[in-house]
This record gives C-alpha cells, sequence and structure tokens, in this order.
C-alpha cells in the first residue's frame, strides 16, 4: 500500500498581530515530525513518504500527484486541526484516498474529527493500532474493532473501544523512518539558538494530570519507557550532535534515567541532550542530573508554569514555589542551562507582568519561554472554563493567543507579554 504522512503547515493565527502589529509573538515551530516517523517506522512492507509541510508548505498537490497514495495518514496538535480538515477535504477530491487522523487533538476531542472528509480516528498511542488498521485494510477486515481507532460516522457519535496502554504499544522493534525526511533535516533548527536538533523519544504518557495539559490522554495516563536498548538505537540512528529527548516527563523513572545515562556512556553516544524534567525530580535526585550532565545533557526544560502557590494549586500542578527555586539552584551549581516554561494567566495585572519578569531575572533562568493559559479542548481545565471562552476559532489556541477575556486592556496585556517575550530572548543562552 502507498502511504503518505502528512505534517500539516504552520497554520496558527496571531490576535496580536492581526489587532494590534504586534508581530513579536507569533511563534513558528520548526521541528522534525518525529510522531509521523515513528508510526512509518512500524509499517514496514509499505511503500511510505512524509510530507512536512511545515517545511514544504507548497508540496501537496505535487506529492498527491506524483505519489498517488492509497492511505493519507495527518496528524494535528489543536492550532492545526480545522487546517487539517481543508488538508483531508482536498485529498478526497484529489486521489480519494482513505485518510486516516490522529495526534493530540484527535486524541484529547476526537469527535472534532467526525467528519465526512475523514475516515478513520486513531486515538492515543498510534503506532500499534496504526498498524492493525494498515493490515485490516489490506486484508478487508477494517469493519472489525480495533481499540483506540474509531471508524467516522458523521452526524451521529463515535462508538470505538478505548485502548488499554502497555509498552506493547511502542512497538520498538522498529526504529522510527528518521531517512524519510532526511532531505529536510537542514531546517531542523531551534531558530532562537540556531542549533540543530534530532528527535528522540524515551519514554510516553505522564503520571501527573495538569489541568492544563493534553498528554494525559495519548496514553490513559499511563507513564511508559521504552527499552534502553531503543533509545540507544534511536539516538545512534541520528546525525545530529544535540538530542532533543521529546517526552512529557523523561526522568519520571529515575531508575530507569540512570541506566539509561550508563547506557549512553558505555555505547559512547557522543551526543549533547535536551530533557524534560520536573523541579521536584530536581529536588529528590539531584544525583541523577549530575550524571546526566557527566555523558551530555546540556539543558533542562522545566515546567515551573508560575511563581505562586495558589497558581499552581489552580492547576492542579502537584508542586510548589519553593520546590522550583530549589531546583532552580541546583541547577545552577550543576552547571545545567534552564529552559524555563511559565504559563500567563489572562487574569494578569501589569504587577503580575512585571514580578514574574523580575523573578526570572533574579532567578538567571537563561532561556525563559512564555505561553498563555488557553483552555485546549479534552482537558480539564477546558471543563471548568468552557462557558468564559471569548474565541472558539481552533486556529487561535496556539498558546500565544488569550482565547478568555483578559483583565488588561486587550491590547495593553499582549504588549506587556511582547516585552516579556523581547527580554527573554535578549537574555537567552545554552
Amino acid at each position: 500500500m502507498r502511504i503518505l504522512f502528512i505534517n500539516p503547515p504552520n497554520c496558527g493565527r496571531s490576535l496580536p498581530e492581526e489587532r494590534f502589529g504586534i508581530d513579536s509573538l507569533k511563534q513558528i515551530f520548526r521541528g522534525e515530525p518525529l510522531a509521523l516517523e515513528v508510526l512509518a517506522g512500524n509499517l514496514s512492507g509499505h511503500q511510505l513518504q512524509i510530507l512536512d509541510l511545515k517545511v514544504e508548505p507548497d508540496g501537496f498537490e505535487q506529492q498527491l500527484d506524483g505519489f498517488a497514495p492509497e492511505l493519507v495518514v495527518l496528524t494535528a496538535m489543536t492550532c492545526e486541526a480545522q487546517t487539517v480538515l481543508k488538508l483531508a477535504a482536498k485529498v478526497k477530491q484529489s486521489c480519494r484516498a482513505t485518510v486516516v487522523v490522529g495526534g493530540v487533538h484527535a486524541s484529547a476531542d476526537p469527535e472534532f474529527f467526525n467528519r465526512q472528509m475523514i475516515d478513520w480516528i486513531i486515538i492515543g498511542l498510534g503506532k500499534q493500532s496504526l498498524r492493525q488498521l494498515v493490515d485490516a485494510l489490506d486484508a478487508a477486515t477494517a469493519e472489525q474493532v480495533i481499540p483506540g481507532v474509531a471508524r467516522t460516522n458523521p452526524g451521529r457519535p463515535l462508538s470505538y473501544r478505548k485502548r488499554k496502554y502497555s509498552r506493547a504499544d511502542l512497538a520498538e522493534q522498529q526504529a522510527p523512518r528518521y531517512d524519510l525526511v532526511e532531505h529536510y533535516r537542514p531546517h531542523y533548527r531551534l531558530q532562537t539558538l540556531d542549533l540543530q536538533l534530532g528527535f528522540v523519544t524515551s519514554a510516553a504518557g505522564c503520571p501527573y494530570d495538569c489541568s492544563f495539559c493534553c498528554i494525559a490522554p495519548l496514553t490513559g495516563g499511563d507513564y511508559l519507557t521504552a527499552t534502553i536498548a531503543t533509545v540507544i538505537r534511536d539516538i545512534q540512528s541520528l546525525p545530529t550532535p544535540m538530542i532533543r529527548l521529546v517526552d512529557a516527563n523523561t526522568f519520571g523513572n529515575p531508575q530507569h534515567a540512570l541506566q539509561l545515562a550508563a547506557a549512553i556512556e558505555t555505547a559512547g553516544c557522543n551526543k549533547q541532550f535536551l530533557a524534560d524534567v520536573r523541579s521536584d525530580t530536581v529536588v529528590r535526585h539531584p544525583e541523577l542530573l549530575k550524571r546526566w550532565k557527566e555523558i551530555g545533557l546540556r539543558a533542562v526544560v522545566i515546567g515551573f508554569e508560575e511563581i505562586e502557590d495558589a497558581a499552581l494549586g489552580l492547576m492542579n500542578k502537584e508542586n510548589s514555589a519553593r520546590t522550583n527555586r530549589q531546583a532552580i539552584e541546583i541547577l545552577h551549581r550543576i552547571g545545567l542551562t534552564i529552559v524555563g516554561d511559565f504559563i500567563i494567566s489572562p487574569d494578569y495585572t501589569e504587577q503580575q507582568f512585571d514580578s514574574l519578569g523580575a523573578f526570572v531575572k533574579q532567578q538567571q533562568i537563561e532561556l525563559p519561554m512564555y505561553t498563555i493559559l488557553t483552555p485546549l479542548p479534552g482537558t480539564r481545565l477546558y471543563q471548568q472554563l468552557r462557558d468564559k471562552i471569548s474565541n472558539h476559532d481552533l486556529d487561535y489556541y496556539t498558546l500565544t493567543n488569550a482565547v478568555l477575556p483578559t483583565y488588561l486592556n486587550e491590547e495593553l496585556f499582549y504588549r506587556c507579554y511582547a516585552a516579556l517575550l523581547a527580554e527573554g530572548h535578549r537574555s537567552a543562552k545554552v
């Protein structure tokens, strides 16, 4: 079967740019489509291609005509969901291939894709369930029930069996098809610092339940670690000098993380790493971070989110401002760069913007990242705030638009936000 995987283009829209001419807030992400590479890795025996419209925005029609796919697989974040519907409609008009959609938004809000231009929806981790669907389509037995796979039925609610995820769903026997994007690889850079990155996953899911996060639906709340051999294989498959471990919580299993560090050293991988870690993990296991520093860890991404306990509690973060400060001190002592994620509430006052900026400067956080609190469909935050949402156009759910009413005058809110970002860019270093 000819299968085409499509990474949607940069399609999110920017309210501050459209309304006030503030173009510094529209963030463009360009990293390799690891989810599609992973899915392709478990589909040996088929003709596969990946089209990355973030790099090649004008390549859609040419790829459809030249490859003539029988199956098209699309992935979507929330801000890409409406664009994916348009792409799916064009597929049907052009070649009438079977269309499958998966990814974060499909897992959090599958009913959104219960439309005429979509045939199947993959809900949650898709490496194993997509393989099962492809096998069923090949054997003309696709109407059999596959857990985690929904047949669309426009006009009626979806009916499907939820999947109980386990390590088997990681389908680790086959490596990601990194080769399918090799011609795009020079474009996969962290633009802020002009670093070329390769992506590897060492775990799926997260054991925590932050109200704003859309990670939990991907694994039903479970946390699954890949085998050490799998992670080493994938690291060694990439030519890039720096590896981004794209897990929601790379060190969620400290014992596994220590074993992985030892294996990386033994294998002589000779790479630098960027990984996600919770601040309470840093405080409880500083020796783990020291060990990783020895084998190439250069920077860590930490979701501090807020600087006050009350705000953290509202997010169900299960952490404290004191722990955040302790983690910062430990990481500076070890010599690891901190990429600090902060979430700005639409309720912010000018004083709160100033306090956050002062905190970042005082704590010497090398690369602060700021997003706006966004109730993404499928999250508990969405359920809590859905009646207050003022903008339901998913194109604006980029985490850099306020889709809830702001306390400040809207233009003032965005100018305060832009000032924070500008200060962060001036001081950024890794």
